[in-house]
């Protein structure tokens, strides 16, 4: 009778142990995957302000510079095509992720073009309408880069964990997958060459 016990005992140890493994590395890996759904959603809303701003500051410049009308179509072309690639989070893929990234670095290609035309129009460099939105659209790139840094950080944490043993075997029973990080924009390897 004893031995009886002591045989359940240990089988119900045993199970236990077993039950607070796999649900304490499965609820690990659950709470890692939702900050990066959540820093993916941050992502997103600061591409979605810069994409909200823009047809103001195009109807500004527009305003001042109509001759510019090429510029202002591929802003407004742009930002259309930007708008359209919508990624889920839980399609980060690296295939998926680098056309995203084509689409913001087009917009921003855009963009700059845009801002390097306002340099022929004086008056509109002194309207205070185009300053406060462009000081908006600064700040809301700097907001980009901030959530692309904090997303990579906790993609990578979400990354390691789900790579490491014995989470591998886990993360592959339960289908977790790795996510796709934010690289640098093609070119940014090079500095700038700047001419006098």
């Amino acid at each position: 009778m004893n031995k009886k016990w002591i045989t359940i005992i240990i089988v119900v140890v045993a199970l236990f142990l077993v039950y607070n493994f796999f649900s304490g590395k499965y609820n690990s890996m659950v709470t890692k995957e939702e900050t990066v759904n959540t820093e993916w959603s941050n992502v997103e809303t600061q591409y979605q302000r810069r994409n909200d701003l823009i047809p103001n500051l195009v109807n500004t410049v527009k305003g001042f510079a109509q001759q510019e009308k090429e510029v202002l179509t591929g802003v407004t072309e742009a930002r259309a095509k930007a708008s359209s690639i919508n990624l889920d989070a839980n399609n980060l893929t690296a295939e998926n992720m680098q056309q995203f990234q084509a689409a913001q670095g087009q917009l921003n290609s855009a963009l700059s073009r845009l801002l390097v035309t306002v340099e022929k129009y004086p008056e509109l460099k002194s309207n205070q309408n185009f300053l406060e939105l462009q000081a908006q659209l600064e700040g809301t790139e700097n907001r980009i880069a901030v959530a692309r840094k904090r997303f990579n950080e906790t993609t990578q944490d979400y990354n390691t964990y789900i790579r490491k043993f014995p989470n591998t075997m886990l993360a592959g029973m339960f289908g977790f997958e790795r996510k796709a990080l934010f690289a640098a924009d093609e070119g940014a390897e090079n500095a700038p060459e700047v001419q006098f």
